[in-house]
């Protein structure tokens, strides 16, 4: 494997983490692979937001499935905006709760995750243009 793609494997496995409860800087990952190599900027780009959307919708599918007995603290926004709030699922902390709500509301997974991918890649298109900087 060459470095590149190590690199954007390492990005993806950091950006699939770091949208669950695991403590990792997906921005960091994005971060260092475009000091490494900025020709790597859509690439990393896509596979950064990726990762990110497909651990949210994880997380989704957790509340789905899992669910829950007591009512989810973010379950009464959800049911209020719908899926468009799912663009701001890349926050901390209320990101995660945003999707698990979402799946527990069973919101539609298409509109959830077409969200939450256009947040996602607007956050780390940011990242990326300050590491070009």
């Amino acid at each position: 494997m060459t470095g590149a793609g190590f690199s954007l494997l390492s990005l993806l496995g950091a950006s699939f983490l770091a949208s669950t409860i695991v403590p990792v800087s997906s921005e960091a990952a994005l971060f260092a692979v475009l000091k490494f190599d900025a020709g790597l900027f859509w690439p990393a780009l896509v596979v950064a937001t990726l990762g990110n959307t497909a651990g949210g919708l994880t997380t989704y599918l957790i509340g789905r499935y899992a669910g829950s007995k007591k009512p989810l603290a973010q379950l009464e926004r959800v049911s209020r905006y719908g899926a468009p709030l799912l663009f701001f699922a890349w926050l901390p902390v209320v990101g995660d709760a945003f999707c698990l709500a979402a799946g527990w509301a069973r919101l539609n997974w298409l509109a959830v995750a077409l969200f939450s991918a256009a947040g996602r890649f607007v956050r780390y298109w940011l990242v990326a243009q300050g590491a070009l900087w």
